[in-house]
């Protein structure tokens, strides 16, 4: 070989001892590749129909989720720009002040005089105006509501895309700053910002200290939230670029609707009593597209139609327009100014607009039957008297013929009129009681008024007397013992000795096992059921009116500023707006303002303590709108079949059901009761659960008997009956005891009620034989859209720190 030849290196060759890996096995089914290489290139035509999410490569779907992240990005990008932009509406900030020692118009002043802004459609006093930045190319319309108006800070969030809060320097919020966060938390909270003025007036020992404990308190309900000092008009340049620039929050319920918040209202009277007119609303439109076929709702008065809508001139445009010469005005008509300035953007179309109809008007004709005939009732009468038993006790040795002539010595009267008023109260009050109870309570409850009583002469407890309802303590009382004598023998009621079981109870019915037993959802329905809309498919069609309402581009557009005109609107909704109280209009979708049996899920608010019964009457507030309803309460399972519950418990999920219109979930729930005095106390929060009136709701109760004699297996059990009859009556139901026997009745001893009966196992003489009976309840029809203004929290200098004032 020679020196300048290069070597070449021969390819490694495996030996005999090279370890031979497994061939991967397919199975009977041919690889991807293989197919791949079949196909060369040729595609089905049924995978071509088919989505192909299962068939994208691990390259494209990692490109299709960039793809879909970079949209939602885009998304979000362009609804913070859009938003107070000359494109969009402009940015609605609701003022609240959550402290009574602060107020919110020194704070509103500091805005105002932002240099280079613009200061547009200002109200009385400053509480609500327009403001164009120049420098953030950016409107904004700031409003403020009430102190202490809890109604109109609830409206006001509904609509607001930013809330501004306005704390104290000293303690941040008082009692009633913290009952309006609770509600708004409930409610769903926008965006938001907290704002502190007067930290510079204290003295500059003090301020590290209160700044520290305005955080501190914060904390508690937000963790990542910054206090903003508002004491010149630096630190409102830097308030205002916050709520520009902040990530704005959604809200479930509104998203798919459109809403406004009024600017100007106007109204014109159709008749010459001027009760009911055409109302002028003027706003921009947020949310969805405005259609004016769709029926809109303001908030706290009802639902109303839609007439036309009207595309006036925008009142706080971003870039104005440069006024024209004097000249060229002159030159024009009186009318063509005019007719430039205001045009008609749509009209009502009968054939399209939804109508008002809320309820369906039945027939009390339908499902009538043939009434029989005298023959046909005389021919059951005598097969009736053919194959009835009649067992009677006789002397030893009578006979057939002897046994027909004795006379029942018996004294039972059915009353069923007593029966029927005790049922009508079982209902209404959700309890059953004897009526040697009620004489008695009643002789107690005389007894009480006719009691007198020793009272201090202190002028101090004098004033503290005044302030007591006797009357509501008493009811109270009453309700706190009902509360605990269910808590601690739930569903037990007495068996009445005057009225039959069998009578008093006719309308319950005992069930093999309450999860598997079948129970009709349309038997025995109420007249009030003939009344109320029933979907067949309420998920489906809850999906298709939402997809609808997406794909539907008709109407004014979000950002534009309009003039709606609402027909047939009371007077009394013009009265009601006023500076600090916000009009709030939101449209419906289809459907939503007939009647139905909504279902609320439900918690129990913690800093609510008081009884809360059944079927008492409830302030709501669910979605967009505000009305009163006595709710009837079921525990949350998985059933077919749900219990009724007597009362609210804390820490437990409950399920409320009342009769209302129609609202798509998601939207959340706040349920209020009202004082004597007229203040609302918060009593739980929750969502809507669904729409569905085949909800089955059964009410349980239980009859106790004590054990006499006991056996092996069999037991003499006594005080549950007091005749023979109920015994045979309720023979077929199954007995259970408080410590887990089963068992049932095998027959009657003596006339006295006492009864023979077989269990699973011996009973212990300190067990309690139990018989569950059912029955389905519905809801009270009570529905009222009205609801009273309530009356606002004040802070005073009284004993108890609280003053409650009406409001004007």
């Amino acid at each position: 070989m020679a020196a300048g030849d290069a070597v070449k290196s021969e390819p490694h060759r495996p030996g005999t001892f090279k370890q031979p890996n497994k061939q991967h096995k397919t199975g009977r089914h041919r690889s991807k590749g293989g197919l791949d290489r079949d196909s060369r290139g040729r595609v089905n035509v049924k995978t071509i129909s088919k989505k192909l999410r299962k068939d994208l490569r691990k390259h494209d779907r990692r490109h299709k989720a960039n793809q879909i992240r970079q949209q939602k990005r885009d998304a979000v990008l362009t609804e913070k720009r859009i938003l107070g932009s000359k494109d969009g509406p402009p940015h609605l900030v609701g003022v609240i002040v959550l402290h009574s020692g602060t107020s919110a118009r020194d704070s509103l002043r500091l805005i105002q005089s932002i240099q280079n802004s613009s200061v547009y459609n200002q109200g009385e006093d400053g509480d609500r105006f327009g403001l164009v930045c120049p420098a953030f190319k950016q409107r904004f319309y700031f409003t403020r509501v009430s102190p202490g108006d809890i109604h109109a800070a609830l409206d006001l969030a509904k609509v607001a895309d930013t809330l501004m809060f306005v704390l104290d320097p000293y303690e941040g919020w008082d009692s009633y700053g913290d009952f309006c966060l609770s509600c708004l938390f409930a409610q769903g909270l926008p965006s938001h910002v907290f704002v502190v003025q007067g930290i510079n007036e204290l003295p500059v020992k003090k301020r590290t200290d209160a700044k520290k404990n305005v955080r501190k308190m914060l904390e508690k309900r937000f963790l990542d939230a910054k206090p903003f000092h508002l004491d010149s008009e630096q630190e409102a340049v830097l308030v205002i670029r916050h709520i520009a620039l902040q990530k704005q929050r959604h809200i479930a319920f509104r998203d798919r609707r459109s809403y406004l918040l009024a600017e100007q209202v106007a109204f014109e009277a159709s008749d010459e009593s001027g009760l009911v007119g055409t109302l002028k609303v003027s706003g921009y439109v947020r949310g969805h597209g405005l259609n004016v076929n769709r029926l809109i709702h303001i908030v706290g008065h009802g639902d109303f139609q839609m007439r036309q809508i009207d595309g006036p001139p925008d009142p706080m445009p971003l870039n104005p327009k440069p006024t024209k010469k004097r000249e060229d005005v002159e030159m024009k008509t009186p009318g063509t100014e005019m007719e430039e300035d205001l045009k008609i953007l749509m009209k009502a179309d009968p054939r399209k607009q939804e109508s008002l109809e809320t309820e369906v008007v039945p027939d009390p004709m339908e499902g009538e039957q043939t009434w029989p005939t005298d023959e046909e009732l005389q021919e059951a009468e005598d097969a009736m008297k053919e194959s009835r038993k009649i067992v009677r006790r006789v002397p030893k040795g009578t006979s057939d013929y002897q046994a027909a002539w004795i006379v029942d010595d018996e004294g039972a009267i059915d009353d069923e009129e007593g029966s029927d008023e005790d049922m009508e109260e079982d209902e209404l009050m959700g309890e059953t009681v004897s009526h040697d109870s009620d004489e008695s309570d009643a002789e107690e409850e005389s007894g009480e008024e006719c009691e007198t009583m020793t009272v201090s002469e202190s002028i101090r407890d004098d004033n503290y007397d005044e302030k007591i309802d006797e009357e509501e303590e008493r009811l109270m009382l009453e309700k706190y013992k009902q509360e605990r004598m269910d808590e601690m023998f739930p569903d037990e009621v007495d068996t009445p000795k005057d009225v039959a079981a069998r009578v008093r109870f006719q309308k319950y019915r005992g069930l093999k096992s309450f999860r598997t037993s079948p129970w009709d959802p349309k038997e025995n329905l109420p007249r009030d059921y003939a009344r109320i809309f029933q979907f067949q498919n309420f998920a489906r069609t809850k999906k298709r009116i939402l997809n609808e309402t997406e794909e539907e581009e008709e109407g004014a557009m979000p950002g534009w500023y309009v003039t709606v005109h609402i027909c047939n609107v009371p007077n009394s909704v013009m009265e009601s707006f006023k500076s600090e109280v916000p009009l709030v209009l939101f449209t419906l979708l289809p459907h939503e303002q007939k009647m139905s049996v909504i279902h609320f899920l439900l918690r129990r608010h913690p800093n609510n303590t008081e009884p809360i019964r059944s079927k008492e009457e409830m302030v709501f507030h669910c979605g967009c709108r505000r009305f009163r309803a006595p709710p009837l309460y079921s525990q949350h399972t998985a059933a077919n079949k749900f219990k009724y519950e007597r009362f609210v418990r804390s820490n437990n999920t409950i399920v409320g059901s009342v009769y209302g219109p129609i609202i798509f979930p998601p939207a959340s729930v706040l349920m209020f009761k009202q004082r004597a005095n007229g203040m609302h106390d918060l009593i739980a929060t929750g969502s809507v659960l669904k729409v569905d009136p085949d909800r089955v709701i059964v009410k349980r109760i239980t009859i106790s008997g004590h054990p006499f004699k006991i056996m092996t297996k069999t037991s003499v059990v006594r005080y549950m009956f007091f005749n023979r009859e109920d015994v045979q009556w309720f023979k077929p139901v199954e007995l259970r005891t408080k410590w887990g026997r089963r068992g049932h009745i095998k027959e009657s001893l003596g006339t006295h009620g006492h009864m023979k009966c077989l269990f699973d196992g011996q009973l212990k003489s300190q067990d309690t034989v139990l018989m569950n009976l059912y029955k389905r309840v519905f809801p009270k029809w009570a529905f009222d859209p009205h609801v009273p203004n309530p009356v606002t929290w004040e802070k005073s200098e009284s004993i108890d720190n609280v003053q409650l004032t009406e409001m004007d």
